[in-house]
């Protein structure tokens, strides 16, 4: 038909095929011998075939050595790449162009395992490896991979099917000869494995027979499977060559109904276009054959094949052809047939119905005019059609399930003598039976309870008929590598090593290495412990502070404030005796000066936050135990070469190790109680100075002996505590989410209170101890005010006395030296200001307490004079004149004050002050 067509289209062609057809009776040597046949004895230019990869294989040998194009349109094995022969050319998809395609439905549906289900020959052989690795990009396993013979019986078919129903996987890819195909599918629908929760997947080779052939008994027995095959564009050219193909093929073979043209029937088409167009291109120059040099004595037909003269002009032209055929865009690029999209199939009923898309470029679509722009691989469930699955359900299955035969879980369990909170195992020997009990195991078991589905399980110990442990952790954990466990159940830890043969869950407890140090009271009750509350900065700077204030007191008071004159010592200790009173508020003076009543104010206040502040600090180091770690460097117990410890068989060791610990400084411990005497001990008697061990056994100890020790921070990460199944486990996420779940609530808090007790009693050994002593930074505040206070009172002082002072400060002779300036400024500072009210009220009272007679005439003896020496002054002395006469009903205070006395040989200052009466 593609010939009769393309002629009737091309009639003034000066070429025309004319074929000459054999039978390989479906035998790889059937094969041989014809396409020996048509090259030797009929000189073909071309060879279109054979159908199947095992009978290409030989034949594109005997293509390659006569250089005789064969173009296959069904041979799809990728193994006939690998033969990289100019002379072949695949004109169909390679299988290895399905596999991204089926990846991409499994990782669209969250499978994490799936088997393939192969046909015993090239053709099944060669698309696996592909496969394996198109799974594996999309982090799928290949547990498993069933191979079926070509001439398997039908029992042989049910042992393979039951085999595979022990298996945890219910994904299964079938890559086979359709006839093989449908006794696979066949047996499976008879022992129950076409039900709801297996997923069946048919690579394009099976999708495509079973749709171009409908039978209903083969469909009924792969309802609710999947299938992918290559996207052919429905076209009218291509409807109406399905229709008059129909109605030929019913002509031709009457006893067949409903047949329909599948995709290997419409490469065939375009494989014959395209020859025709080569040959047209290529021309009839040269359309002999060269005759073999052989031998008179060589018999055989492979010595005496020719070579075609044409044949690589044939294969030019067959790689540069071009055109719309009836599957699409028609070309070779290195021989093979450039891949299209591929179309998914979901059986349902007599036929299948198309779900969706897979492109290169775009992943799963439900359309291809689909705006997606994600890349390969991508996609989700969501984006296909509703999936109808075996057992006509529309949940989605979740690919495994428990083993039918009843096969438990072996878990594997550490067994050791210490810490059995965790995991504890426990012997009968009466009714030889064993039973697991722990921390670790309670939280497996109601993770367990929490999923979805039913898990048996079993426990076993990981030990030695003799009772004893049988390995380390490491041990234990390789035996889920070499299958003789199915999962470990313990205090396990998540570490790199590990990981790289089992996959863990989400740990179940704290992450982390911690070190365990003793306490000691940081309290030395000495002599000097009063002067621990204050550190030394806050100490020097309240001394500071107090000779500061008594000198501005000083400077206020002393020349208007009799409490502070007198001789000079007696004024430095009056003024420092005040100032160091305020501490506790004994002070006897009197302030007069307002400014020194404003210092004295703010100075209060600070003596007062102070000595609180002392007081409460140094009541709680007298009274409240101060802890703290005897140690908290780990290099500082390198250095000093202390022994430290660690839980025997854990991977700590390693840690410490690597730290650079010398191994004969590593003490090994058991159980919390060896723990504790070991650290009771000290390092130089026997025992150690500190512990390192993983956080949850650290809480554990702690739990028992929070008042002796404390927990550094911890010191090296890890991963925590975990459960570890086989690498790509389909019971990792789910039980991952169920340990996520526990965490996140209340049950895991419960089975902590149930085996390592509440801890509220006990203090946070973990935060580290601080010094409780009183620092400037929490005062400097207070001081600045204080001192700002106070040179504020000086400022203002020197500023009105300066004022007041300003005559006699000003030197009448201008050849009065600086120095002579300076020296009179400071001994007026230095003496009393009679001006001031406190010695003028002093004055008036004591007259007013001197009794005088009522009558007579004043008498110049009526006055008094006083004379008082000053502190510095030297023979230098201040006169008063003072006249007492009684009946002096109004008076006038007239001072004079005599700037300088000046004489070549002495200054003199004098203060005259003259009351007199005017009655």
């Amino acid at each position: 038909m593609a010939l009769s067509d393309f002629y009737a289209t091309h009639s003034d062609y000066k070429t025309r095929l004319v074929l000459t057809t054999r039978n390989s009776g479906n035998d790889v040597v059937g094969a041989a011998v014809a396409a020996l046949d048509l090259i030797k004895n009929f000189e073909v230019q071309a060879i279109i075939g054979p159908t199947t990869s095992t009978q290409a294989n030989f034949v594109i040998e005997l293509g390659e050595k006569a250089q005789v194009p064969i173009i296959s349109f069904s041979a799809s094995s990728p193994s006939l790449t690998s033969i990289r022969s100019p002379f072949f050319f695949r004109a169909t998809q390679n299988d290895s162009t399905q596999v991204n395609a089926i990846s991409a439905l499994v990782q669209a549906f969250g499978w994490r395992e799936a088997v393939p289900i192969y046909i015993d020959n090239e053709y099944g052989e060669g698309v696996i490896p592909y496969l394996t690795d198109a799974l594996q990009a999309v982090d799928a396993r290949v547990p498993y991979r069933s191979v079926i013979s070509p001439s398997a019986t039908d029992d042989q078919i049910v042992s393979e099917l039951y085999k595979l129903m022990t298996m945890q996987t219910r994904v299964f890819i079938v890559h086979m000869f359709p006839s093989l195909g449908a006794r696979v599918f066949a047996k499976a629908k008879e022992i129950g494995m076409v039900s709801e929760g297996y997923v069946w997947i048919m690579t394009d080779g099976l999708t495509a027979e079973f749709f171009s052939s409908p039978n209903a008994s083969v469909t009924n027995t792969m309802q609710g499977a999947l299938g992918v095959t290559p996207y052919v564009p429905r076209t009218k050219d291509l409807e109406t060559f399905r229709i008059r193909w129909k109605r030929k093929f019913q002509q031709d073979n009457p006893d067949i109904i409903d047949a329909e043209l599948n995709i290997f029937g419409l490469w065939a088409y375009d494989a014959a276009t395209a020859l025709a167009l080569a040959v047209e291109k290529a021309g009839t120059a040269n359309l002999g054959f060269q005759k073999a040099n052989v031998s008179s004595n060589s018999s055989t037909d492979l010595a005496t094949l020719g070579v075609s003269l044409n044949g690589p002009n044939l294969v030019q032209a067959l790689s540069n052809i071009t055109f719309k055929g009836l599957t699409g865009d028609y070309l070779f690029d290195n021989g093979q047939l450039q891949s299209s999209a591929f179309q998914i199939i979901n059986v349902n009923g007599n036929g299948g119905r198309e779900i969706g898309f897979w492109t290169s470029t775009k992943g799963i679509v439900k359309t291809l005019n689909s705006t997606n722009n994600m890349t390969a691989y991508a996609g989700s469930n969501s984006d296909l059609s509703t999936v109808i699955w075996p057992g006509d359900t529309t949940s989605v299955p979740k690919g495994w399930e428990i083993p039918t035969n009843g096969k438990k879980l072996r878990i594997g369990v550490p067994l050791k003598d210490g810490f059995s909170e965790f995991v504890k195992v426990t012997r009968d020997p009466s009714s030889n039976t064993t039973t697991v009990t722990g921390y670790s195991i309670d939280v497996f078991d109601s993770v367990v309870k929490a999923l979805p589905y039913a898990l048996p399980y079993e426990y076993i110990p990981f030990a030695k008929p003799d009772g004893e442990t049988a390995g380390t952790y490491n041990d234990l954990i390789y035996q889920v590598y070499l299958k003789n466990f199915d999962a470990v159940v313990g205090d396990t830890t998540i570490v790199f090593n590990r990981s790289q043969y089992v996959d863990f869950t989400l740990p179940y407890t704290e992450s982390g290495v911690s070190m365990i140090v003793p306490l000691v009271d940081n309290n030395s009750k000495n002599a000097w412990v009063f002067l621990r509350p204050l550190t030394w900065d806050l100490w020097v700077t309240s001394f500071c502070f107090f000779i500061f204030i008594g000198f501005v007191i000083w400077v206020l008071e002393h020349r208007i404030n009799e409490d502070f004159r007198g001789p000079a010592s007696h004024q430095a200790g009056t003024s420092f005796w005040f100032s160091f009173s305020t501490m506790v508020f004994a002070q006897r003076e009197t302030v007069v000066s307002n400014l020194s009543r404003a210092v004295v104010i703010i100075w209060c206040f600070v003596v007062l936050i102070l000595t609180q502040s002392y007081t409460a600090s140094l009541t709680s180091l007298l009274t409240v135990q101060q802890l703290r770690p005897t140690v908290t460097d780990v290099h500082e117990l390198i250095k000093k070469g202390k022994y430290v410890g660690y839980q025997q068989g854990s991977f700590v060791q390693g840690i410490l190790l690597d730290l650079g610990f010398d191994e004969s400084k590593l003490i090994v411990y058991n159980s919390t109680e060896q723990w504790d005497d070991l650290l009771s001990k000290g390092s130089g008697n026997g025992g150690i100075a500190a512990a390192f061990d993983e956080v949850p056994y650290t809480r554990l100890f702690l739990s028992k002996y929070c008042s002796k020790y404390a927990m550094i921070d911890p010191t090296f990460k890890t991963d925590g505590f975990a459960f570890a199944f086989p690498k790509g486990s389909p019971l990792v996420p789910d039980v991952s989410r169920a340990v996520l779940n526990m965490t996140e609530g209340d049950q895991m808090k419960k089975i902590e209170n149930a085996w390592f007790g509440k801890q509220s009693n006990c203090p946070d050994s973990s935060t580290s101890v601080t010094s409780n002593s009183l620092s400037l930074k929490s005062f400097w505040g207070l001081f600045l005010i204080a001192g700002v206070a106070s040179l504020l009172a000086l400022i203002i002082f020197i500023v009105m006395f300066v004022y007041k002072e300003r005559k006699m400060l000003r030197p009448l002779n201008s050849r009065i030296s600086i120095r002579s300036t300076v020296r009179n400024f400071f001994r007026i500072f230095i003496q009393r200001d009679l001006k001031s009210h406190t010695f003028r009220k002093s004055g008036l009272n004591d007259r007013k307490g001197t009794s005088l007679p009522s009558m007579g005439a004043p008498s110049p003896s009526a006055s008094s004079v006083q004379t008082s020496y000053f502190p510095g002054d030297g023979d230098q002395s201040s006169t008063e004149f003072v006249d007492s006469r009684p009946d002096s009903q109004t008076s006038q205070e007239v001072v004079i004050n005599i700037d300088q006395l000046t004489n070549p040989n002495q200054e003199r200052l004098a203060a005259f002050e003259v009351e007199h009466d005017h009655n």
